[in-house]
């Protein structure tokens, strides 16, 4: 689970002007985190069906915002893809 000052960090490092919350590196981002905390978790409880129904829920959301900002702008893209350390 998230708490309100990782996710206000996530955030500060991942927005695009001062008031944004809702750009897509600022979601991408925070889903990001979400599907690592995820992750762990299922690795020490690898029986958990409905938190694994969620963790490949939130890839799928994750997978639709990257590739709505690939179409929209590719630069912000890359450099999305580079800070994150996701690979593609």
């Amino acid at each position: 689970m998230m708490l309100k000052e990782q996710k206000t960090k996530i955030i500060s490092e991942n927005r695009t002007h001062e008031k944004d919350t809702g750009s897509p590196e600022v979601q991408v981002a925070i889903l990001t985190e979400r599907i690592n905390q995820l992750t762990e978790h299922m690795k020490k409880n690898p029986q958990d069906k409905h938190s694994q129904r969620g963790l490949l829920k939130m890839v799928g959301k994750r997978r639709n915002m990257l590739d709505y900002l690939q179409r929209k702008d590719i630069e912000r893209y890359r450099a999305l893809i580079a800070k994150l350390g996701l690979r593609k």
